[in-house]
């Protein structure tokens, strides 16, 4: 298969992710009581999030354009470790908003962090898996 396909798909799931993060910091401006500028400056922790995490999934956008650029074809197997790459972009944006949620406790934000920690290992860990893989 052309790599040009998997990109394709790759970069939708990119753009995805990156919109779902901002659906978060919309979440937690909610219709609560008092003033809509005091609400806003209450959540700071999820613009922090949102910075962070899309950040992070421009970054790991980037290195997967780069491996992309240096294939001619891939395999089943390339395949199939991109779609676990890309199940854990998908899923960044529900560990980036338990933080946001949970930043001011410090007994909550421990799981939390750990949560988003796990997330960025397995995710780091097929990112370098797929980029070994083009090796010859």
């Amino acid at each position: 298969m052309s790599p040009s396909r998997l990109e394709t798909f790759a970069d939708g799931v990119f753009a995805i992710a990156a919109t779902l993060l901002i659906l978060n910091v919309d979440a937690q401006v909610g219709t609560g009581e008092g003033a809509l500028s005091q609400r806003l400056l209450d959540i700071w922790p999820s613009y922090i999030g949102y910075a962070v995490s899309f950040v992070t999934i421009g970054i790991i956008w980037s290195n997967h354009h780069t491996v992309m650029n240096q294939l001619a074809r891939v395999d089943r197997l390339f395949l199939m470790l991109n779609v676990f790459l890309l199940l854990c972009v998908a899923f960044l944006p529900f560990p980036t908003r338990l933080v946001a949620e949970h930043l001011r406790d410090r007994h909550e934000l421990e799981p939390a962090a750990l949560a988003y920690g796990a997330t960025m290992t397995v995710m780091a860990m097929t990112m370098m898996t797929i980029a070994y893989s083009t090796r010859p």
